[in-house]
């Protein structure tokens, strides 16, 4: 463990950009690491950096340079990716880390040509939210990118950190097919291959929009719950809309609203009517208990010790009286 730990302080070191080729162009400061100590990180998150560190150190060796931004000026991408952006005490936390540490790795940005001055992000929104309530500048990387190039950078930033829920990239998906992408470049964006690409977005076709939104990123359910919450969906009720607009619901953490709704939809039996036939002075015979499909009667011996006896000697007789009225 220690040895991982110390590969990973490595990767983490303070990254400098490329060498400037002449005097006149000015050389780009260190990016620094920050501490590892901070929120007492667990493994994974500490993956999750250097993961990010190494996409860094690729984007300085390719000449890009870091800017600082108004995050102010930074607009989201025109298809969203996240759920919940800036939303519970997962971002308080984030947002409480980039405070004490400072923002450790640059978005990527491009120019808003119908805008000028203002720019669009393809990842990093997070972070843009965090800076804009702290007050502070936002690190970026700044490339002219078309549509398409922007949102393969999205999808691919995301899908090597592993930090989108399954829903988050099925609709995502989604969105992309319906602004006009091919297949081709989302299973690019997203690293999936076409089956699987597939099934996401016929998944995300079964459910409404506003009923995803509302239940959020939901990073703990995976493809086969909301599978199941579709196909009840699916089945016509609507009663996830009492649900979601419950005072609590929005209170609630995402996976605990996804079993709200989930909760909601799923029928469970009704309970069969019960009948209690007493004798004259009160104390319980039979109980007859009367479901969809099957009628059962219960006889209570101690009660009536010989009931039980004659009622099934009478039974055929009782039946041939019950056909003769019915063929009457």
């Amino acid at each position: 463990m220690n040895k991982r730990r110390d590969q990973l302080k490595v990767m983490m070191a303070p990254i400098t950009a490329p060498p400037a080729p002449s005097e006149d162009r000015p050389t780009r400061s260190p990016v620094s690491s920050g501490s590892l100590k901070a929120m007492g990180l667990s493994l994974q998150s500490l993956s999750d950096d250097a993961d990010e560190a190494h996409a860094l150190r690729a984007q300085l060796a390719s000449g890009a340079q870091v800017v600082e931004l108004d995050p102010n000026l930074v607009d989201p991408a025109f298809i969203r990716d996240r759920l919940n952006v800036s939303d519970g005490d997962e971002f308080e936390a984030f947002k409480a880390g980039l405070s004490e540490d400072g923002q450790q790795v640059p978005i990527l940005v491009r120019p808003r040509a119908d805008a000028p001055g203002r720019y669009q992000a393809a990842y990093g929104h997070r972070r843009v939210a965090a800076l804009r309530a702290l007050g502070r500048p936002v690190k970026a990387i700044v490339r002219e990118l078309s549509d398409e190039e922007l949102i393969v950078a999205q999808g691919k930033e995301n899908t090597d950190r592993k930090d989108l829920s399954f829903i988050e990239r099925a609709l995502f998906a989604a969105r992309l097919e319906d602004r006009g992408f091919s297949r081709t470049a989302i299973m690019s964006a997203l690293s999936v291959p076409k089956g699987n690409l597939s099934t996401m977005i016929s998944l995300v076709r079964e459910l409404p929009e506003d009923l995803i939104v509302a239940i959020g990123a939901a990073p703990k359910i995976g493809r086969p719950r909301w599978e199941q919450l579709a196909s009840l969906v699916k089945q016509g009720d609507e009663k996830w809309r009492e649900a979601v607009s419950d005072p609590d619901f929005q209170t609630a953490q995402s996976d605990a609203r996804f079993e709200r709704v989930l909760k909601a939809l799923v029928r469970r039996p009704k309970k069969p009517a019960t009948h209690i036939v007493k004798s004259d002075d009160g104390k319980q015979v039979a109980r007859i208990q009367r479901a969809k499909d099957q009628t059962r009667l219960t006889i209570d011996n101690r009660h009536a010790p010989d009931f039980g006896a004659y009622l099934v000697d009478q039974l055929p007789e009782i039946y041939a009286a019950f056909k003769r009225r019915a063929d009457a």
